[in-house]
């Protein structure tokens, strides 16, 4: 099954060099960070519409799948990490295994959500209550994308299962061309054939559709299909599915709380009026970019420390968070340093509206003050998830949560959305901090039976 292929030489060594760390991290880098280019690049192509309403209404369609999504989101998770502890025990079956469970997980949600899109569709609107031509775009978004979600959740477990079995390269090109389908899509239906919101939500439906079934040619090819039959029992052998549930049951929670987060961001930006919904909606975009980038190398920890795992390393765990600490701290102080300097010239390739534009450069420090604030604890839910001890997660996005919640009824009437923001980084902070109080049992009890 191509055990083998694409794995840095890390086995039986003492120490993790830059270049090895580098080297896987800088492509799954590359590959996180397709996946905010494509919400920016949606942002950014309706953000030349005469209408903010029309910012307003991919950013809340946007938000309904992200929501849908993220929920789902344990299946890359959980996927690349238990895939990469089957991979560094040499287990054959379990890989494979460890891609048809999350499948069959993926296919189920994917077809509830087609079904049930008509109160989905209610509630999202009841809890955001955008204006009504911001709504009216939002609706059209997703009358058209909500077809695929059996593709999108797919392709979760299928970079899941690549990057926890380090085909690295894989993973990037598949997810790198999923989005350049999408670009290129966008303006040919967007400023092509005028299309509108439409456009957009037609061409990310037609890149999700065409990345699974690119993504299940992959995985052929690598005999993960077709060279391994299902013994049922074995699929489904109670311990390690167990586990399997655990994990994911405390990542759909963790997930949950994000996105009562989001949602929650997202509806108080709206409430104070559509210019300003547009401008939440792009500085959020580069966020998300800034968060992407450090997850690439919360990617690299989860197959570092899923291998070691299933080594049983203790050598390779503790210097996969010297290079964690490290290289997440001057990636989060660049990536702050680039949005400051070139937020000038960023701001018109989102919008040319002048109103919006003023209001990015008004709330542009918080953006740049989230990298800092949350790169080690972007680093450690990399850590925790390829460990798949994932229980200190989900308290430490509960906690974190309930800081959100106190920090928006006392900040908000005060200061607007200067407090919403400001909420915002006390949850990111809150994050890190919790996590970083476990950090030392994990270390104390990952490798206790060595």
């Amino acid at each position: 099954m191509g055990l083998q292929q694409q794995a840095p030489a890390l086995s039986g060594q003492s120490s993790l060099s830059n270049k090895q760390y580098l080297t896987l991290a800088i492509p799954l880098t590359i590959s996180t960070m397709t996946t905010p280019l494509l919400g920016a690049v949606d942002t950014a192509v309706v953000g030349h519409l005469p209408d903010p309403a029309y910012i307003g209404g991919v950013a809340v369609g946007s938000l309904l799948f992200n929501t849908l999504y993220w929920v789902l989101g344990f299946l890359r998770v959980s996927t690349s990490g238990f895939t990469a502890q089957a991979y560094g025990a040499r287990n054959e079956k379990e890989l494979f295994y460890s891609f048809i469970r999350p499948l069959l997980i993926a296919v189920l949600f994917g077809i509830l959500f087609i079904i049930l899109q008509d109160p989905i569709k209610i509630i999202a609107m009841q809890l955001i209550q955008p204006t009504a031509r911001v709504a009216e775009q939002a609706m059209i978004y997703v009358d058209i994308r909500i077809y695929g979600a059996p593709f999108a959740l797919l392709n979760y477990v299928i970079l899941g299962w690549l990057i926890g079995s380090s085909h690295v390269r894989m993973s990037l090109y598949l997810q790198v061309g999923m989005n350049v389908c999408n670009i290129f899509l966008n303006l040919f239906f967007v400023h092509g054939l005028k299309f509108g919101v439409a456009g957009v939500a037609t061409a990310s439906l037609i890149a999700e559709i065409g990345a699974a079934l690119v993504g299940i040619i992959l995985l052929y090819k690598l005999n993960v299909i077709k060279r391994i039959p299902i013994e049922w029992r074995a699929l489904w052998e109670k311990t390690i599915f167990m586990k399997m549930l655990k994990v994911n049951r405390d990542l759909f929670i963790r997930t949950v709380c994000l996105l009562v987060v989001l949602t929650l961001f997202t509806s108080k930006g709206a409430q104070m009026g559509d210019t300003l919904l547009a401008a939440n909606a792009i500085l959020f975009q580069i966020h998300f970019m800034m968060a992407y980038c450090l997850d690439g190398f919360a990617n690299a920890n989860s197959i570092l420390v899923g291998r070691s795992v299933g080594e049983r390393s203790e050598s390779l765990y503790r210097q996969t968070l010297k290079q964690s600490f490290k290289w997440g701290f001057l990636i989060a102080v660049a990536t702050s340093l680039i949005v400051l300097v070139s937020s000038p010239l960023i701001w018109p390739i989102f919008t040319s509206i002048v109103e919006v534009q003023a209001l990015l450069s008004q709330y542009l420090l918080w953006v740049v003050l989230f990298p800092v604030v949350a790169a080690w604890g972007l680093q450690l839910y990399g850590v925790f998830s390829g460990a798949t001890e994932v229980a200190p997660v989900r308290n430490s996005l509960i906690i974190s949560m309930i800081v959100f919640l106190v920090s928006i009824y006392f900040l908000i009437p005060s200061y607007q959305n200067h407090g919403l923001w400001i909420s915002f980084l006390l949850f990111t902070l809150a994050r890190t901090l919790v996590l970083s109080a476990y950090l030392p049992s994990l270390s104390r009890g990952l490798f206790r039976s060595v």
